[in-house]
């Protein structure tokens, strides 16, 4: 095997012939060209006449009482032009993405390793780091809550005490047994968003007393409103400029970092600007929730579930933020896609001292996934039954009950997709000589021999929700404008990476024949679209493009219908040709307009969710997108060391809209799984975070991503979302970890109950000859 394996490889059927644009079509990026060129225009590059920089001072400690804070020596350095600390906070004083309980500065108490305590604003950023710096803080260091089990029995840590929610989920017999029981206990890890480029922005004070913030926000008018009420000033005032995203997993920009920013604009009546390193970042904003879970599995002699009992304990860190709704998908998933007639799940989220908590992508789920499916593998084995077998015995289908009492009307071909996977031919072994050139699981090479390598075969079933759940109200609006031949589109959904821009422009090619489309660029002046999360903006903003363009369809072809004597319905747009069912009618949609400009705007809203009851019932999701995956690994059992030789992958994705740009997201869902898997965790040694950079956190290269097969995608089209389409990013990554920890187990007889997985539990001391 060459080193070319090292790097990703994606294989699936032949895309049926296409025209180069509209739904369905290999449509390139419009912001392609100038990322790859690096002209693309990123928040750390913006710049303003009279700009001054920023600088925040962040607690050394994970859990302190603020004694005293002196600010003299700062504001006295030639250079400095503002100190601010919470007593400069003109309105509310705390924020936060689900619970406004985080503060701006932290006032009297500390209560995480980072946490902001002043900000400086100065004529050079160096000036601004030193005088942050020279900012005398006098504390009386307290002992930080780290442990989550700790939280239930320790002194409030805040004033909402330490338990932010509790599931107890209710769900068939609690009597009912089985002669099968398998149990585990299981931890995952804090994972980081790790987003591509600094975080940065810039906010420059407005004439009226306002201030504009120029930052790569994915959820803008949420923003603009949490710093509306910090700055003590009405919406209006504040207007939040979506800047170059880089590109986003989780939400791009943490809200403390642009609340100082913009206070210090206000003080300073300056632009000012803030660009936080790699620390800051690591500091500041919010990871993945580390989880404690313990499963009870029962299941009859033929291997059907029975029963599934299990406790989810997530470390929400020091505030709430997202983290009620992390729970609801833990507590709602804990049993995965499989028909589980009796469950009994308790969920809390809690808070301690350890760094925050809140959305990356496939919250939630992603723990419970590893949890349940190593379940599922510790009862083929007490059966002595193949595991995709298990697994394929109690796969969910469309029709079929989740455990909080909600029917699954979507499809769900969960059975079908392992199916494909299953079969699937399996990479071949490298013959057993140092001689041959092959990938050692050490990497190029590797330390090891090709002696002490044993071959794993494991599987994985996921599922995610779409959109918000419990209730939340997922709307977007979009306007279409059509005038001299070239359509526009105006609507607040962020690009984040995700492909809206694309598919916004694909969608009016479709619906009105017009080549030239643009997606106008994004800030608060424009309706609310929500944030960028859960395949939201393809779904509603989508749909909200969609309507728009039809309605400004119905007005280019009424004239010509009202001409002909026909309804707009007999008429349709091919190739920007305008033609009648009978052939009577044949234009161009040019000459239709006639230098006419169209416009229209319009909502989308999908259906209405429930909030989950006191017995964790109810109607909570939108959707659901289901995927499988087989992973084939390498381990060397002497050195503990993990090498994923390929992850085959099959996924209900709805419809295709955009091939190319589908795959690229699948792609990089299931390289992020791999870094959960085997080397993401952002490491805290009594609440302080060790390592904050990238050498320290170790994310996965070109060198640690394996071939990736997509053997079969679904398209099995959702009859209650725009075009029919699913979400497709976050389930991989919520379904290769559980994939790859299935497969070292397979290759080493190792439980395998933690992610990431060190290299401890994959040290086997007796063993036999290479893939057994």
């Amino acid at each position: 095997m060459s080193n070319e394996a090292a790097t990703a490889t994606t294989e699936a059927a032949p895309a049926a012939e296409h025209p180069g644009h509209g739904l369905g079509a290999s449509l390139p990026a419009a912001d392609a060209r100038a990322k790859t060129e690096g002209t693309f225009p990123y928040a750390a590059d913006l710049w303003a006449e009279g700009l001054l920089w920023a600088a925040v001072l962040r607690s050394p400690h994970p859990h302190a009482r603020i004694v005293s804070v002196d600010t003299s020596h700062a504001r006295d350095m030639p250079g400095v032009r503002a100190v601010i600390t919470h007593e400069d906070v003109p309105g509310r004083d705390s924020y936060g993405r689900g619970t406004a309980d985080r503060p701006v500065f932290a006032s009297e108490v500390v209560r995480h390793h980072g946490e902001p305590i002043a900000a400086v604003a100065a004529d050079h950023p160096d000036t601004a780091r030193m005088a942050a710096a020279a900012i005398m803080v006098e504390y009386e260091v307290l002992d930080p809550v780290t442990d989550p089990e700790q939280a239930f029995e320790a002194e409030p840590l805040h004033p909402d005490g330490n338990l932010i929610r509790h599931i107890p989920l209710r769900h068939g017999d609690p009597d009912a047994v089985a002669d099968i029981v398998v149990e585990g206990l299981y931890r995952i890890g804090r994972q980081d968003p790790a987003p591509i480029g600094a975080e940065a922005g810039l906010a420059v004070p407005r004439p009226d007393g306002g201030v504009e913030l120029y930052i790569a926000s994915t959820d803008p008018h949420n923003d603009r409103d949490t710093a509306a009420a910090c700055f003590g000033l009405d919406s209006d005032r504040v207007k939040v400029v979506v800047t170059g995203v880089p590109g986003a997993t989780a939400d791009r920009e943490d809200q403390g970092f642009q609340l100082p920013l913009g206070l210090l604009a206000l003080k300073t009546g300056c632009p000012v600007k803030l660009t936080a390193t790699r620390e800051e970042s690591f500091l500041g904003h919010t990871h993945r929730h580390p989880t404690l879970l313990r499963y009870r599995h029962h299941a009859d002699e033929d291997g059907r579930l029975v029963k599934v009992e299990a406790q989810v304990l997530l470390d929400a860190g020091a505030y709430a933020d997202t983290s009620s709704e992390a729970l609801a998908a833990a507590v709602s998933f804990a049993c995965g896609p499989y028909v589980v007639p009796n469950a009994f799940i308790e969920g809390w989220a809690v808070r301690t001292n350890n760094p925050p908590s809140g959305h990356v992508r496939g919250e939630g789920a992603m723990q419970v996934c590893a949890a349940y499916e190593a379940q599922m593998d510790k009862l083929a084995k007490k059966l002595a039954m193949d595991p995709a077998e298990l697994r394929l015995r109690n796969a969910m289908a469309t029709g079929d009950v989740l455990p909080t009492g909600q029917t699954v009307t979507c499809p769900a071909p969960v059975a079908e997709l392992l199916q494909a996977v299953r079969d699937f031919p399996l990479p071949q072994l490298p013959k057993d000589t140092p001689e041959d050139e092959w990938l050692l699981p050490g990497g190029p090479e590797g330390a090891g021999e090709p002696g002490a390598v044993r071959r794993g075969v494991g599987y994985g079933l996921g599922m995610v929700h779409m959109l918000g759940a419990e209730g939340a109200d997922e709307v977007s609006t979009a306007t279409v404008k059509v005038h001299d031949g070239i359509a526009t589109v105006l609507c607040a959904a962020v690009e984040t990476g995700q492909g809206f821009t694309t598919l916004a422009r694909q969608i009016v090619q479709e619906t009105l024949g017009i080549d030239e489309v643009h997606v106008a660029p994004v800030d608060t002046d424009q309706p609310p679209a929500g944030p960028g999360c859960r395949g939201r903006h393809t779904w509603v903003s989508g749909g909200a493009v969609e309507r728009a363009a039809k309605m400004v369809r119905t007005q280019l072809l009424q004239p010509l219908a009202h001409k002909f004597g026909m309804s707009t319905e007999l008429l349709q747009i091919t190739d920007g040709k305008i033609t009648s069912y009978d052939g009577v009618l044949s234009t161009t949609v040019t000459e239709a307009l006639d230098g006419k400009e169209l416009w229209a705007t319009a909502q989308c809203r999908p259906h209405p969710t429930e909030p989950l009851d006191e017995a964790g019932q109810g109607d909570a999701f939108v959707g659901l997108a289901f995927c499988a995956i087989r992973a084939v690994v390498d381990v060397d059992i002497e050195l503990g060391s993990v090498r994923v030789v390929e992850l085959a992958l099959a996924q209900d994705v709805g419809r295709i809209l955009n091939p190319t740009q589908l795959v690229a997201r699948i792609e990089g869902g299931v390289t992020q799984g791999v870094g959960i898997a085997l080397t993401e965790n952002l490491r805290t040694a009594r609440g302080l975070i060790r390592h904050p950079d990238l050498t320290g956190y170790a994310l996965p290269t070109a060198l640690d991503t394996p071939d990736i097969k997509i053997v079969k995608l679904v398209e099995e089209r959702d009859v209650v979302a725009p075009f029919g389409a699913k979400a497709v990013s976050a389930v991989p990554v919520v379904t290769s970890p559980a994939a790859i920890a299935s497969a070292v187990r397979a290759a080493t007889g190792r439980p395998v109950n933690r992610l990431p997985i060190r290299p401890q539990a994959a040290v086997v001391t007796n063993s036999g000859p290479y893939g057994q």
